[in-house]
Formats: C-alpha cells, sequence, structure tokens
C-alpha cells in the first residue's frame, strides 16, 4: 500500500486541510479591499474553474482538482503590488500549473494501466470484470503489489527527474519570499530599494 501511495498524490505536503468539496477557503487576513485583476494572468483559470469573492485580500485554497487531486491556490494580487511581489506571485503561478499538469498526467497514466493489469489478470483466470451480482471483482494486495512496482520501475526516471525540479522550484520561491519580506521592512523603514526589485531568477526550466 505505501508504494500505491508513491505513485499517486493524493494532496499536496503544503497543505492537508479538510475543506468543502464547493468553493474556496481563504489563508491571510479577514476579507478586504476589491480583489486586484491582471490581464495576462491565465494560469489560475486553467487549474480550476471555481472563484473566490471578488473582494478578498486572501490566498484562497480550492477543493482537490479532479484529476490531479491537488488543491488550487488562488493568489492575492494587491493594488499595489510591487515588481519583485509580481515575481514571485507569477512564479508560484506556474509552480502550480506545472505541478498540476504532472501530476494529472501521471495519475490518469497509472489508472489507466492499474485497469489493464487487473483485466489482464482477471482474463488469464478466465473471469470478466464483474461477478454474478454485478460488484467489481478486484485483485488482493499481494496481486496488486506486482503492479504497483512494475509501474515505480518504469516511472523511477521520470519521479527522480520531477523531484529534483520541485525543489529546484521551491528553493527560488523561498529565496523570493525571502527578498519580499526584506523589500518589505525596507520600505516601512523609508528606505528605496532599487536592488530587491531588479529580476532575479535561479530556477530555469
Amino acid at each position: 500500500m505505501a508504494a500505491a501511495a508513491a505513485v499517486t498524490r493524493v494532496g499536496w505536503r503544503q497543505g492537508v486541510l479538510r475543506l468543502p468539496r464547493r468553493g474556496f477557503a481563504f489563508h491571510g487576513c479577514r476579507p478586504g479591499p476589491e480583489r486586484g485583476a491582471e490581464p495576462g494572468d491565465s494560469t489560475q483559470s486553467r487549474v480550476s474553474r471555481s472563484c473566490p469573492p471578488r473582494k478578498s485580500c486572501n490566498d484562497w485554497i480550492g477543493p482537490p482538482d479532479r484529476y490531479s487531486n491537488l488543491r488550487p491556490i488562488k493568489f492575492y494580487i494587491p493594488e499595489n503590488e510591487s515588481p519583485l511581489e509580481q515575481q514571485l506571485r507569477k512564479l508560484r503561478q506556474e509552480t502550480q500549473e506545472w505541478n498540476q499538469q504532472y501530476w494529472a498526467n501521471q495519475n490518469q497514466t497509472f489508472n489507466k494501466e492499474k485497469e489493464a493489469f487487473i483485466h489482464s489478470r482477471l482474463k488469464a483466470r478466465g473471469l470478466g470484470l464483474k461477478d454474478e451480482t454485478g460488484k467489481k471483482i478486484t485483485l488482493n494486495a499481494e496481486e496488486m503489489a506486482d503492479f504497483y512496482k512494475d509501474f515505480l520501475s518504469k516511472n523511477f526516471q521520470k519521479h527522480m527527474y520531477y523531484n529534483r525540479d520541485w525543489y529546484k522550484r521551491n528553493f527560488t520561491i523561498t529565496l523570493f519570499m525571502g527578498r519580499v519580506a526584506l523589500e518589505r521592512i525596507w520600505k516601512k523603514l523609508g528606505f528605496k530599494q532599487r536592488e530587491l526589485s531588479r529580476p532575479y531568477l535561479i530556477y530555469s526550466g
């Protein structure tokens, strides 16, 4: 069963939240001024069709996507968003879209190959997919372990590349978060920080 959990992603490690199946739950402060909008941002709309309230000053976490099982995030866009804050938000949006696509494809491949494996094993016994009562026939844990082991083995390199890129992206995001926090501190102190607003990226796709 541990192998099965490693193959399909049930949810992001960052957010294990029990949220309603419909709508979004906010993360951050209370609802505030009118939510900003940016015409060029299409990443969020591709991740989920659900939308949080227009008036919000929060990032909103939605219900799990039906294909990837990941909870999409609608990122708050403040009216006075700095260039550095915009870089951070767009990087997080792009990383979410990348993660979404990977696990949607991976889960689809996993489910198709799993069904094909079960069908082949049952066919070898002269059985159909359902019994006389119409109940779906399943294989036991030992039989399914063969499939999980084979699937993980075939996708080992793919998972390795994913993990490598995942850590690189998270390191870059963490670095940007630190720079944004430092920029906000400087603003509060009344300093102009041109260096922090300069485009700066470590991750390259």
